[in-house]
C-alpha cells in the first residue's frame, strides 16, 4: 500500500462515516503521517499555524478510531493501522465502498439491512462477547457540520456530565455562539454511551404532544423500516447519519408500550439509555415578556423539562437555546443530575476565521476578536465585510471611530426584539454607561424597584445579554460593545 492508496481508502472510510470527503488540509496531515512529518513541518507547508493543524489532525483521529470502531488511530499508528487493516478484516470493494469485517458501507446509510437470505441475517444480528451494540440514530433535523474551533474545555466538561449520568444539560447563549457546532462535535465524543439518539429542531415551535409522539416513534423503532421515499433536507438532499459507527443497523421492531405523552417518553428512556437533543428552545418563548416565559400553549414544556430531569433514569436531554428555561434554576446543581453551560465567545483560536477569509495584519486580529467578543458568526461576518470593502485590511477597519455592524445588525435586532420595557430600560442604562455598573445605584429616572431591576437583570443574564464583572468585591455590570453599538444606534 503507497500514500495514494491510503488517500483514497481513508477518503472513503470518512465518506461513510461522515458523508463527506476529506478536505486538503485533512489530506496533508495524512501525508505527513505517512511520511513521519511533524505538525510543525505541515503547517510550515500548508501556511496554518502549528495549533491549529494538531486540531485538525486530532479530530481526524478521532473520526477514523470511530469509523474502526475499536482501532485506536494517531498520527504515530496510522500507517501501521492501514497496513494491518488492509490485510486483515478491512478492504475497499467495487464503486468504492469499504468493507469492514463483511460489513458494507452500505449498511451505514440503509435505513434497513436486507441480507439475501434469513439464516445470514440472524447470524449478523447474533451477539458475540466481541460483538458492539447497536445504535440508533436520527440526526436528520440536525444542521451540517461547519469547521469546528477549539472548544476543548467546553466539550470536556459536556461529556464529563454525560458521563456522570446528567439527565437534563442546557447549552444557552447568543445566536451564533456555537452551540450548536458544539453539539454536534459532542455526539461522537458521547455516542457509545446511547442506544438510541436523537435531533429535533423546534423552530417551527411543534406543540409539546406532537413532539412527544414523534420522540416516541423514534424511540420505540416504530418507524417504518423500508419508507418509499428517503426523508430530504430542505435543499433536497437525502439525509444521511452524521456519526455512524461499525455495525450500525436498524434493529426489529420492538413492541410498543402502552402509554403515550410524557409517561411514554419516560417510559423509554428508562428502558434503554437514549440521547434526545432538542434545538432551537427559544422558538416556544414569548417576545415581550422575561426570558424563558413560554407563549400561550407551550407551557406544557416547562413540566416535561422538569419531569425529565427529576426523574430516574439513565437517558439525558440537551436543549440548545438563545435563552435559559427559567424552571431550569430550581432543579439544577453542582450536585444534582441537571446542568446548564453559558456559552462564551472564542478566544485566540477565533484567529483561524480571519485566516480562512484571507485579512492581513495578524497582529491586529487580537482587536477584532476582543470587539466582537469572539463570537464566531459575529467574527465571520465582520471577516467578510473587511475583506469585501477594505481589500482584507483590519487597520483601515479599525481607524473609523464607530463600531460599525453592517449584517450584524438583523441579529441583534432578532435577540434585542425579544425584551420587555423594562428589559428596553435598563439595557439602554447600560449601554449610556462608561464603567460597568453598579445596581444598587440605578439612576433615577429608571423607575423600577429593586426586586423589579433584579427581576430584570436576571432575565437579561439568561439572555447572555449582560456581563458581570467584579470589582470592589461587588458585582457590576456591562454589555458586549456589538450590543452597545447597536442599542446607542437605535436610540
Amino acid at each position: 500500500m503507497d500514500i495514494e492508496d491510503a488517500l483514497k481508502f481513508t477518503d472513503n472510510l470518512a465518506l461513510t462515516t461522515t458523508g463527506k470527503h476529506l478536505d486538503s488540509l485533512q489530506k496533508a496531515i495524512l501525508r505527513g503521517a505517512w511520511n513521519n512529518q511533524k505538525y510543525k513541518e505541515i503547517a510550515q507547508e500548508h501556511h496554518r499555524s502549528e495549533k491549529y493543524v494538531k486540531e485538525v489532525g486530532f479530530k481526524l483521529w478521532k473520526l477514523l478510531s470511530v469509523a474502526l470502531g475499536k482501532e485506536q488511530v494517531s498520527k504515530a499508528n496510522f500507517r501501521a493501522k492501514l497496513e494491518n487493516l488492509r490485510v486483515s478484516n478491512v478492504s475497499l470493494v467495487g464503486n468504492g465502498c469499504i468493507n469492514i469485517r463483511n460489513i458494507s458501507a452500505d449498511t451505514f446509510y440503509s435505513p434497513k439491512v436486507s441480507p439475501p437470505e434469513a439464516q445470514d441475517k440472524d447470524k449478523f444480528n447474533e451477539k458475540t462477547s466481541n460483538s458492539e451494540p447497536k445504535i440508533h440514530l436520527d440526526l436528520s433535523d440536525a444542521p451540517e457540520p461547519n469547521l469546528f474551533y477549539n472548544r476543548t474545555s467546553e466539550l470536556s466538561t459536556l461529556e464529563n456530565w454525560v458521563l456522570s449520568r446528567t439527565r437534563l444539560i442546557t447549552i444557552y447563549g447568543l445566536s451564533g455562539i456555537g452551540k450548536t457546532a458544539l453539539t454536534l462535535q459532542l455526539i461522537p465524543q458521547i455516542q457509545h454511551e446511547f442506544d438510541r439518539i436523537i435531533w429535533r429542531s423546534l423552530r417551527d415551535a411543534p406543540p409539546l404532544a406532537s413532539l412527544q409522539a414523534d420522540l416516541i416513534k423514534f424511540l420505540s423503532q416504530q418507524q417504518e423500516t423500508n419508507p418509499p421515499n428517503p426523508p430530504l433536507s430542505r435543499r433536497g438532499e437525502e439525509i444521511q447519519p452524521l456519526f455512524p459507527r461499525r455495525g450500525e443497523e436498524i434493529q426489529p421492531l420492538s413492541p410498543p408500550l402502552s402509554k403515550g405523552g410524557l409517561a411514554g417518553v419516560i417510559n423509554y428512556l428508562r428502558s434503554h439509555r437514549c440521547l434526545i437533543i432538542l434545538d432551537d428552545i427559544q422558538t416556544i418563548f414569548s417576545s415581550g415578556q422575561l426570558a424563558g416565559t413560554y407563549q400561550p400553549g407551550y407551557e406544557n414544556y416547562g413540566p416535561f423539562f422538569k419531569q425529565i430531569a427529576e426523574s430516574s433514569h439513565n437517558s439525558c436531554l440537551i436543549l440548545l437555546s438563545w435563552e435559559k428555561p427559567r424552571e431550569i434554576a430550581a432543579v439544577e446543581g453542582e450536585n444534582r443530575p441537571c446542568k446548564s453551560l453559558q456559552l462564551n465567545g472564542l478566544g485566540p483560536e477565533a484567529q483561524e476565521i480571519f485566516r480562512e477569509k484571507g485579512l492581513a495584519e495578524p497582529e491586529k486580529w487580537s482587536q477584532l476578536i476582543d470587539l466582537y467578543r469572539g463570537n464566531p458568526l459575529w467574527l465571520n461576518i465582520i471577516a467578510t465585510l473587511i475583506q469585501d470593502l477594505f481589500g482584507g485590511s483590519v487597520s483601515e477597519f479599525l481607524s473609523y471611530d464607530t463600531l460599525f455592524l453592517g449584517d450584524l445588525e438583523s441579529l441583534l435586532q432578532q435577540q434585542c426584539d425579544r425584551l420587555t420595557a423594562s428589559e428596553q430600560q435598563v439595557i439602554y442604562w447600560l449601554a449610556s454607561a462608561i464603567e460597568p455598573a453598579d445596581i444598587s445605584k440605578k439612576p433615577d429616572n429608571l423607575q423600577l424597584s429593586p426586586p423589579e431591576l433584579l427581576k430584570v437583570m436576571q432575565s437579561l443574564g439568561r439572555r447572555s445579554l449582560v456581563e458581570t464583572v467584579k470589582q470592589n468585591g461587588r458585582s457590576h455590570f456591562t454589555i458586549e460593545a456589538a450590543i452597545r453599538e447597536y442599542i446607542t444606534n437605535k436610540k
